[in-house]
This record gives C-alpha cells, structure tokens and sequence, in this order.
C-alpha cells in the first residue's frame, strides 16, 4: 500500500519539506494555527458544559469537552502547518523562511 500523499495529488506551491518530522511541523504553527487550536478548545469547552445535563455532570462533561477540543485544535492545526510545508496550502512565510536558513 502506497501511503505518500503525492502520489495522488501534487504539491500546487513550492514544496519545503517533501515528509516533515513532528517536531518541524509542530515548529512551523503560526498565529493563525495557535488562534484556530484556541478557539476550537474554548468552543468545545462552552458545548461541553451546555450539554452537561444535570448539575453533577457539568464539570466532567465541560472538562471532557475541552479534552476533545484540544485533540481536535491540535490536529487541524497540525495538518495545516504540515500541508504548508508539503506544498499543499500557500506557504509564502515558509519559503522565505527555510529559504533564508538554507546552506
């Protein structure tokens, strides 16, 4: 089984790192990665305590919510940063940036 993504689709921007480590994607988040893993975290967060039914059940159910939010936040965040740096999504920032620490 072929698990290389560009075998199905290719890289429409230029391509920084082909197969990006955790730890260089992780590196890569922006601003707008950071404010999105937020903003999904708080959400879930706010949907967790609503539909904590009874009293007894808010706190778990809130805390519950902002686990997954967490999970959910640090993913989408991680599959953008790794598509910018694959090529995938525009990656302007990323290009000058690798491209200055080149050798």
């Amino acid at each position: 089984m072929n698990t290389d993504i560009t075998a199905s689709a290719k890289p429409e921007y230029p391509v920084v790192d082909r197969n990006p480590p955790f730890t260089k994607t992780v590196a890569n988040f922006n601003t707008l990665d950071y404010l999105r893993l937020t903003t999904i975290t708080g959400v879930s967060v706010v949907v967790g305590y609503l539909s904590g039914i009874k009293p007894g059940i808010k706190g778990p159910s809130m805390v519950t919510g902002g686990l997954i939010g967490v999970m959910g936040g640090f993913m989408y965040a991680y599959q953008n940063s790794a598509g910018r740096l694959m090529g995938f999504f525009p990656n302007e920032g990323e290009v000058a940036k690798y491209k200055k620490h080149a050798f």
